[in-house]
């Protein structure tokens, strides 16, 4: 198993890239947040990776954290998701906020990703809630754009610490425009939705 490359960039174009570790250049494909995070042609790289080994071809992954890689991997084990959909998933979303709508049964913001219908995300948050408890803590990609908006994340977290409960959370935002809201302002209208 390969499990990681230090080298030198040789080649990139989106998902693809080649490290040169050695005089041998490794090709792999990494998902969008850790590809837009690359450094230019030429430069030394570090990535964790993950090798898919089938009956017809040897696959090499690469993920700019040890998070992004353990994530992908708990995703191949989830029944019909194969590297392309684990990819796409990764490309969509960071690995806080996929562990975000899984904890939150959130499968509108999971169908926003291409490939991803409501089926497979239902099945997706179904299989995965144990998994990510099993999980050690995900952290965000450093630099990584995020799906659901800052200060929705933001009054997700607080009404979680709070003590509300994820389903709670997302039965009490469901009714609650908040593009262009604070999260101070997501919150307030959240807790009065709580007391009526």
């Amino acid at each position: 198993m390969i499990g990681s490359l230090r080298g030198r960039l040789t080649f990139k174009q989106a998902p693809g890239i080649i490290i040169e570790c050695g005089g041998v250049g490794y090709e792999l494909d990494t998902p969008m947040l850790t590809f837009l995070e690359l450094p230019p042609v030429g430069s030394e790289l570090f990535l964790h990776t993950h090798l898919v080994v089938r009956e017809n071809a040897h696959s090499l992954y690469g993920f700019a954290t040890e998070d992004e890689k353990t994530l992908f991997r708990t995703l191949l084990s989830v029944s019909g998701v194969g590297a392309k959909m684990g990819l796409a998933i990764l490309s969509g979303m960071s690995a806080t906020d996929f562990e975000r709508c899984v904890q939150l049964e959130d499968t509108a913001m999971l169908v926003k990703i291409p490939g991803v219908g409501k089926k497979t995300a239902e099945r997706l948050i179904i299989e995965m809630r144990d998994k990510i408890d099993k999980t050690p803590q995900i952290a965000a990609v450093p630099g990584a754009p995020r799906l659901v908006s800052d200060s929705r994340s933001e009054a997700i977290d607080a009404l979680v610490s709070l003590g509300y409960k994820p389903a709670e959370v997302k039965r009490l935002l469901a009714s609650i425009d908040v593009a262009d809201k604070s999260a101070e302002d997501i919150i307030r209208l959240a807790l009065r939705q709580a007391v009526n």
